[in-house]
């Protein structure tokens, strides 16, 4: 039997050096968790969705967030983070980036809303809160996990005045109105994490949900084409939106050859009528943000 109150080599009794091992180990694990600080009483919630609630397959989330700010990925700002939703996963390691596939749906735009599309059925949903390197703050900012269930409607609505499904009003856009791709350039060689601005002429800039006439924001599309103008553009890894009223965002690109193309959208999120888009440009993203230097071939 140990005696806990016998001095081990050193003089400290066993029962001090138990008493500090343990200390030591939950040390170690609250610091398993991201390097940047989160507020006393940070909060993130759903606004419009219960636990409980009943979605249809394509349906748009809003984000609530107490006593922090939302920033783009890339961009550091105190007590800030963008979005990130969780479906049907759980919580990810609290001390590494979140990963992006189609269970951890990224947000790095800054964007507070998100039409989403699910399959039919049970499905579960939490936010998750993260800083400009997409890891969750210290301690985490999450909200509760919900339970929603995916139903079909019974019949496909009809838009107005007849049109086909899915179509909505388009608003007027100005003659000579132009989008275009400040940074990068059609055929530029860019890192992984490239800068990219967004110009406009002819026109405004307004977030999402903020109807007034000649304006608009902008959706920034990735290897894709829209597939009819006068629907929402969708929000998923090939179609950002920049919803505040961003003119440049920080993106993460695979490496390869990518297309990009600029559109700019009504309050809710339908191009204009006409189209207000970017000719499309390509480029190039590698390790290091430059063009590989051809190998030189020694003579022997």
């Amino acid at each position: 039997m140990i005696d806990a109150a016998k001095p081990i080599a050193g003089g400290m009794p066993r029962a001090a050096l138990v008493l500090l091992l343990i200390a030591s180990a939950a040390a170690a694990q609250e610091r398993k968790s991201g390097p940047t600080p989160s507020p006393p009483g940070a909060a993130v919630y759903f606004v419009d969705v219960k636990n409980g609630g009943t979605l249809t397959p394509k349906a748009t989330i809003h984000f609530g967030l107490r006593k922090m700010g939302v920033a783009p990925a890339g961009m550091d700002r105190p007590n800030s983070g963008h979005h990130h939703l969780l479906i049907d996963t759980p919580m990810p390691a609290a001390d590494r980036p979140i990963p992006n596939d189609f269970n951890h749906v990224h947000f790095g735009a800054g964007q507070t809303e998100a039409e989403i599309e699910l399959t039919p059925g049970e499905h579960t949903l939490q936010l998750l809160l993260a800083d400009k390197d997409h890891i969750p703050h210290n301690p985490p900012v999450a909200s509760e996990v919900i339970k929603v269930r995916v139903v079909s409607p019974t019949a496909e609505p009809v838009a107005a005045g007849g049109g086909g499904g899915g179509a909505v009003q388009q608003r007027p856009s100005p003659p000579g109105a132009r989008v275009y791709f400040v940074q990068p350039r059609n055929g530029d060689v860019v890192g992984r994490k490239t800068l990219i601005r967004f110009g406009l002429t002819g026109m405004g800039v307004a977030p999402a949900g903020f109807d007034k006439a000649n304006t608009g924001h902008h959706h920034l599309l990735i290897d894709t084409t829209l597939r009819a103008l006068d629907e929402r553009i969708p929000n998923d890894f090939e179609h950002l939106h920049f919803g505040l009223g961003q003119t440049e965002a920080l993106v993460t690109l695979p490496l390869g050859t990518h297309s990009l193309q600029l559109v700019l959208a009504d309050a809710d999120h339908v191009p204009h009528k006409p189209p207000v888009m970017s000719n499309v440009i390509r480029v190039t993203v590698t390790r290091t943000g430059r063009k590989a230097r051809p190998r030189r071939h020694h003579n022997r």
